[in-house]
């Protein structure tokens, strides 16, 4: 028996269709359209589209619910409570440089408070999902649904890190790598993936 409810499916079949885009496009990398937000920060047509997918599902399955996006920034609905949150394609910038590693990532508030959520791992179809008081769950690729939950690991000697950085030039990030040098020598490795929605998915992988 799936745990998902309603509410999740119509995020997951949102997640799939704009996932379609997406696949199309890695596979044509070299032809992508980008532009540039600021430093280390860009956006290709393919965020746009698949942003663009995601909202039309939604607002169809769930009329009223506000939004507030990436790339299309803040619509506010008729219905005051529910807000979805969408970033149509986390870690842009592996994607563009042909990286496999990028996810679709789907919130929902409520009275802005965190309420359900799902990550979509495209290329190796791993959808995982939570809904508030629920608890979470990952479909693997072959359709099997499984309970999501945190090692039993506590000492940082045994524990792997994720997480992001500060591009250069940024505030904070000569500061970073201070931390991070003295970080990496108490633990027993760190990564920095360029997807924090799949890091946070993976932690309870």
């Amino acid at each position: 028996m799936s745990h998902a409810s309603p509410l999740i499916h119509v995020m997951m079949e949102a997640a799939r269709e704009s996932a379609r885009i997406l696949a199309r496009d890695f596979g044509e990398v070299e032809n992508l359209q980008v532009s540039r937000k600021g430093l280390g920060d860009f956006v290709t047509a393919s965020d746009k589209k698949s942003e663009e997918i995601i909202h039309a599902s939604l607002s169809l399955s769930r009329p009223g619910y506000g939004f507030l996006m990436e790339e299309g920034g803040e619509i506010t609905g008729t219905d005051k409570t529910h807000v979805f949150i969408i970033d149509p394609l986390d870690g842009t910038l592996n994607f563009m440089h042909g990286n496999p590693h990028f996810a679709i990532s789907i919130g929902l508030t409520r009275n802005a408070i965190p309420h359900a959520g799902v990550v979509y791992d495209l290329l190796r179809d791993e959808m995982f999902f939570a809904h508030k008081g629920q608890g979470a769950y990952m479909i693997d690729g072959r359709g099997s649904e499984h309970r999501l939950r945190v090692s039993q690991r506590k000492n940082l000697d045994e524990s792997l890190l994720a997480t992001g950085m500060p591009w250069i030039g940024q505030k904070g990030h000569a500061k970073f790598l201070s931390e991070l040098h003295k970080i990496m020598a108490r633990t027993a490795g760190v990564r920095r993936n360029g997807v924090a929605s799949l890091d946070l998915a993976w932690l309870a992988k």
